[in-house]
């Protein structure tokens, strides 16, 4: 990460290009990037309309600029990582997260009753599975499988297994299947009460087992999606050369 006075020589750039790249919607000006400075049409109701046009981009760069902020946040984070996995392996990543959750089921079978048990390993089978699914689709840098597939088995590796572990955990399940049931009736009811859509969901699905599981995975699927979203509007706002792939 850079010091805050190139952080801010940076942040002045992005929204200099974005400007720049709003004005070029409207008006013809010069491709050269040193002629373009200053420019402005000739006449004077073309000069009007140019920073009305200017004024309203830099409303929406204004309101827009802190999601590409986020979206670098997002890249920096997923870039890490995946210095991490590339270099230790995925077979040791993942063979990690199996020691990890494996090491919590063997201390549950003899400490837990049979229902925390089954809890824990569910929890292990569910992370280690959104792991290697997540490296699977983002080892080939394609951005369109990263999006789709990559960013939300990732989302999903956090979100799945502490549900699954509450639906064989008591304790866990009265914490976390209300607070489910409570978030899916909201959605119902504020986002998807269109054209009867509410009502057809509710007569055609119950919320209950492992239908907890289907719903925090379709949760995971858009949350998944808007990241994915964000780094490719960091990429596109500010491009990050990408490094060899090491074989």
């Amino acid at each position: 990460m850079g010091t805050s006075p190139d952080l801010f020589a940076a942040v002045r750039i992005d929204l200099a290009r974005l400007l720049a790249a709003w004005r070029d919607l409207a008006f013809d000006r010069p491709m050269d990037e040193y002629a373009a400075r200053g420019w402005q049409p000739a006449s004077t109701p073309a000069r009007l309309a140019y920073w009305l046009w200017s004024a309203v981009g830099a409303v929406l760069i204004a309101v827009g600029y802190p999601f590409v902020v986020l979206g670098f946040w997002i890249r920096y984070v997923a870039h890490q990582l995946d210095r991490i996995v590339t270099g230790l392996g995925v077979l040791v990543i993942v063979g990690v997260v199996a020691l990890v959750w494996g090491g919590l089921s063997a201390l549950a079978w003899n400490r837990l009753p049979t229902a925390g048990f089954r809890a824990v390993l569910a929890a292990s089978v569910v992370a280690t599975v959104s792991v290697g699914l997540c490296w699977a689709f983002a080892r080939h840098r394609s951005r369109a499988l990263t999006l789709i597939f990559a960013y939300p088995f990732g989302v999903a590796a956090v979100f799945l297994p502490p549900v699954t572990a509450a639906l064989f955990s008591p304790t866990l399940g009265n914490v976390v299947l209300p607070g489910s049931t409570s978030l899916a009736a909201w959605l119902l009811d504020n986002v998807l009460g269109v054209a009867g859509l509410a009502a057809t969901i509710r007569a055609q699905f119950d919320l209950a087992g492992f239908a907890f599981v289907g719903m925090w995975f379709g949760f995971a699927v858009p949350i998944g999606w808007a990241l994915g979203l964000l780094v490719t509007l960091a990429d596109t706002v500010r491009p990050q050369e990408r490094e060899p792939r090491r074989r």
